[in-house]
């Protein structure tokens, strides 16, 4: 089970800090619905990443990802080559098109339409924030792929798939515990955690894309290697 968890961690890291459903969650709080709306997403969020985990690891444990020799089948190291790639890509792309110094990124159009949004349309969001955006859903995917291709029993891949989707959820948790449970202090906090994520989104995932990217080459490498 170790060595599932510890194959899945970065992924999950990776996907908890992703600053866009921090901040939705955060604006969504502050609406009039914001008690409903923020418990809608928040459940949405979990749903919908535990169902692409799940998928993924019993797929890939149908497929014999692990291989009979102790360690990983040969097309999950090539599958996690081409994700390590794809991670270096990305995370060039989120650089080259972070605000430059002065000007502030356009926000997208659910943000200014985010008053008038209802539980089920606040979930959906959620949905599409964690499986349709291409970083998360490459995040998720390869870290369920981790699981799936571990020596770890069923049992142990079964753990190590809550953890990776309760990890990766700590974004949406995290701002609604603070809601919760923060009383008059909540906003001043939240507030804060969204202008620093909001001032910091390039660098923030830029940076995990790129130490992804070469782990996972890394990983794959080594392994094909031997």
């Amino acid at each position: 089970m170790g060595d599932a968890i510890g194959q899945m961690l970065a992924s999950a890291v990776g996907i908890a800090i992703s600053p866009l459903p921090l901040i939705a969650v955060i604006l969504m709080l502050a609406t009039p619905k914001g008690r409903h709306n923020g418990i809608a997403f928040t459940g949405g969020w979990v749903v919908s990443l535990a169902v692409v985990v799940t998928a993924v690891v019993l797929a890939g444990s149908g497929g014999d990802a692990s291989g009979g020799d102790g360690g990983p089948a040969s097309w999950t190291l090539w599958l996690k080559l081409g994700l390590g790639v794809l991670f270096l890509l990305m995370g060039v792309k989120q650089w080259k098109g972070r605000p430059r110094e002065g000007h502030a990124s356009e926000s997208p159009g659910w943000m200014k339409a985010i008053d008038s949004f209802t539980p089920g349309k606040a979930a959906g969001l959620a949905a599409a924030l964690a499986v349709a955006n291409p970083k998360n859903l490459v995040l998720a995917v390869g870290g369920a792929v981790s699981i799936a291709s571990s020596t770890a029993s069923v049992g142990g891949k079964a753990v190590a798939a809550v953890l990776m989707v309760l990890i990766a959820s700590l974004c949406t948790v995290l701002p609604l515990g603070v809601y919760l449970l923060g009383g008059a202090k909540s906003a001043k906090v939240l507030g804060e955690w969204k202008a620093w994520m909001a001032a910091h989104n390039a660098a923030i995932m830029t940076t995990v894309l790129i130490i992804l990217g070469a782990k996972y080459l890394g990983d794959s490498i080594s392994g094909l290697a031997g």
